[in-house]
């Protein structure tokens, strides 16, 4: 999972993310919004594949993106647990600060 939270700690990698969520795209179409190399862009691609994000296929010279929300999704619910589990705490926490109810 670290590797997901560190590949969405990036703008770039986030906006190609966000691109791929409205349908697969080839690296130039992820690359095109943004002012940066083909390497640069590439690199990009890499890491969002290397954390599962996404799966790359090969057809011929052009490399098709289709994002894989899997990753995503236990991402999710693991920030929904410790949220949860951190509500819960700061609730009685404000409880016992606030003291016993006055009669």
């Amino acid at each position: 999972m670290d590797a997901v939270f560190t590949a969405l700690a990036d703008s770039t990698r986030r906006g190609m993310i966000d691109r791929l969520s409205k349908g697969p795209a080839t690296i130039g179409e992820l690359g095109r919004p943004f002012a940066i190399s083909k390497p640069a862009v590439t690199k990009h691609v890499k890491m969002l594949e290397k954390a599962g994000l996404i799966t790359r296929r090969k057809d011929g010279r052009i490399h098709r993106c289709k994002l894989n929300p899997k990753p995503m999704e236990q991402a999710e619910d693991w920030i929904e647990k410790h949220r949860k589990f951190w509500q819960a705490s700061l609730d009685k926490l404000g409880r016992l600060l606030d003291g016993p109810e006055p009669e």
